[in-house]
């Protein structure tokens, strides 16, 4: 070559130089930040699918902030639960206790009586205080909130209504409608005839049973009078219908029923009812009931629904559980907790439930009465021997405190546990493929490394060969 214009072989020199010079900065970009993709060029594909990962894990660890975050709710509602618990349990003795009156003095049932009041007041302060952060948990505000075109459907169709999870579409209601397709029946025996000799019968009921003895001649007024006066005991009522002696259960559903055996002569109707006869009993039936279409389970007047998007007890007025004519129907217009458990917002991602309220005026139900009714001055205390009401009372508020928790503690386990475990596995997963797009071999990039420092050497030698080779003209011209 004897042209000095033109360096052609510096060109080719200097192009090849760039490209490795190029080439070393990247791998020691990669080397100094651990990554193989620090802006679009590096891989434009890989970068759109390493942000969208990256958007993933985010979300994917909120989910699992927020899953510890609903735990920590959970245990301290517990907590607050759990010490009810105990405080109702005392209650139960309280009210054995004091039923002992045959044995105490009035000063020791009054004093009962104090203690009573002071565990009620017990379970208000706790309801009331109990609280995460600046949240009240169990004072009632975190229940839903429910609401009716007719405002009597809550009380004369529906005696009591409790939802425990509910999934209300964002900005609208749920509408709950409750039909009875086959009415709930007591145990019932109509009997038809007099009393024309001596007899003696036991009857029984779902509470126990009594033995009664009717002399010749007793009327059916004066039959349904003494079985009415022993119904506490046998659960049992009577009453005369168009002549005849009609005897019932006093609750409704299958595991209700009536019983006569008669132990000696006959009683009223001689032909089914006499001595040596076999026992004559009915049992009650359970309504069939729908709740928004589907079956639910009904056992008396009670009606639990567990579905998807609904998780509610409900009370049936006896009226309205033995028509199948009208339907019943509510909204869910708010209200509940909701626990964000996923990561993605949506209502598959999400938990909701009612903490209610356990104070004394809500455990109970408006069928057999509220806690509250059994402190000094309610319709139920104790020192006016109200002594089967307010266990019954008791009882339901025992049942609800003990579901509540249970209720807790099935969603910490089988919900929020098992969902901070599948997101800490989905985590893994999501973290280590964007790891592979996005993070730097270390043990590649210093081969690399090792490669384009050879070569932007080797460049340079031979840069400066090239931009010696111009020299050699002056050799043609001496």
């Amino acid at each position: 070559m004897t042209r000095i214009n033109t360096n052609i072989p510096s060109i080719i020199a200097q192009g090849r130089m760039y490209t490795n010079v190029t080439d070393l900065q990247t791998r020691l970009e990669r080397l100094a930040t651990g990554l193989r993709i620090n802006r679009g060029k590096d891989d434009p594909a890989g970068l759109i699918a390493s942000e969208i990962l990256r958007s993933e894990i985010s979300a994917i660890g909120q989910a699992i902030e927020n899953s510890q975050r609903a735990i920590n709710v959970i245990s301290t509602a517990e907590g607050a639960i759990n010490e009810t618990s105990r405080l109702l349990l005392d209650l139960r003795s309280l009210i054995v206790g004091t039923a002992n009156d045959g044995a105490l003095s009035q000063e020791e049932v009054q004093a009962n009586q104090l203690e009573i009041d002071n565990i009620l007041a017990s379970i208000d302060r706790i309801a009331n205080t109990t609280a995460f952060g600046s949240k009240k948990l169990l004072n009632g505000s975190l229940a839903y909130s429910l609401s009716s075109a007719n405002a009597g459907v809550l009380t004369t169709q529906l005696a009591s209504i409790s939802v425990y999870s509910a999934r209300v579409p964002e900005g609208a209601h749920q509408n709950i409608v409750v039909q009875v397709t086959a009415s709930a029946q007591t145990g019932t025996l109509q009997i038809t005839g007099t009393q024309t000799s001596a007899s003696t019968i036991e009857i029984a009921g779902t509470r126990g049973s009594e033995i009664l003895a009717f002399a010749s001649g007793t009327s059916v007024a004066d039959i349904a009078l003494s079985i009415n006066s022993v119904t506490d005991s046998t659960g049992v009522s009577a009453a005369v219908v168009g002549g005849e002696l009609v005897i019932n259960s006093t609750t409704f559903g299958a595991d209700s029923f009536v019983q006569i055996k008669t132990l000696s002569g006959s009683f009223v109707d001689p032909n089914t009812y006499t001595a040596g006869a076999p026992e004559v009993r009915d049992q009650g039936v359970d309504p069939t009931v729908l709740v928004n279409g589907q079956i639910a389970d009904a056992n008396g007047l009670r009606v639990d629904i567990r579905t998807g998007s609904l998780d509610a007890r409900f009370y049936l007025d006896s009226d309205f559980a033995q028509q199948t004519v009208d339907a019943s129907s509510f909204q869910i217009t708010g209200g509940g907790s909701l626990f964000q458990l996923g990561p993605d917002v949506s209502p598959q991602g999400q938990v909701s439930m009612a903490l209610n309220s356990i104070s004394s005026g809500s455990l109970g139900n408006s069928v057999l009465g509220f806690l509250d009714s059994i402190r000094s001055g309610g319709v139920n205390e104790v020192k006016g021997k109200n002594f089967i009401a307010a266990q019954e009372i008791l009882e339901e508020a025992i049942n609800q405190v003990a579901t509540m928790r249970g209720r807790l503690g099935s969603l910490q386990r089988n919900q929020i546990e098992t969902n901070i475990n599948s997101q800490q596995i989905a985590l893994e997963n999501v973290s280590s493929s964007e790891s592979v797009i996005r993070d730097a071999d270390i043990a590649t990039e210093v081969s690399a490394l090792t490669r384009a420092q050879i070569l932007f050497q080797s460049t340079q030698q031979t840069l400066q060969i090239a931009n010696a080779i111009p020299q050699a003209v002056l050799g043609l011209i001496q």
